[in-house]
């Protein structure tokens, strides 16, 4: 690969020249590079689970450039050479996690991370039975990681299951023990 500086013949020429040399711009740079060929290798399992993964993350990149509000708060993130849809499949191939699941005294707190932005976050109280107690959104805090829920009952054996989702709605789910 070779970066072209102030070169009249190639300032205007992009493309492949005889199946040899490709020419493209980057970032404002011209690029001339060996043409790259298809690999004759069959694909491992993980790269066609990562292709698949790819094709998720466009697809639901491509939904969320519909709305306006969503893509104009990705392309307040996106960097030189990037784009909105950039930031959007981004943040739709990689997953959120939740840090910490506790009790502090009656109330559930949740620290959860993502790269971008958390949308909400689901709690539900189950019994020892398994049946739903209750269930609600959980608020965020003042520090901008934790998000808070109050519950009316913690039941004894019973268990609270968290789900927090992102924007391109991303699900992560955590269970905690009551005793």
């Amino acid at each position: 690969m070779a970066i072209v500086k102030d070169n009249i013949l190639l300032q205007l020429v992009r493309g492949t020249i005889g199946k040899q040399l490709t020419i493209y711009e980057r970032n404002g740079q011209i690029i001339m590079a060996k043409k790259r060929r298809p690999s004759n290798r069959k694909p491992t399992q993980k790269q066609l689970e990562a292709r698949h993964k790819m094709r998720v993350a466009a697809d639901l990149a491509r939904d969320m450039m519909n709305d306006p509000a969503i893509k104009a708060y990705y392309a307040s993130l996106a960097g030189p050479g990037q784009n909105a849809y950039n930031m959007a499949v981004k943040d739709a191939y990689r997953s959120l996690e939740v840090q910490q699941l506790r009790l502090e005294g009656t109330e559930v707190v949740v620290t959860t991370q993502d790269e971008f932005r958390v949308a909400e976050v689901q709690v539900q109280v189950v019994d020892a039975d398994g049946v739903i107690k209750e269930s609600g959104p959980a608020v965020l805090g003042r520090n901008g990681i934790d998000w808070r829920y109050h519950p009316t009952t913690l039941p004894a054996g019973g268990k609270i299951i968290v789900v927090v989702a992102d924007l391109p709605g991303n699900r992560s789910v955590r269970e905690l023990l009551l005793l």
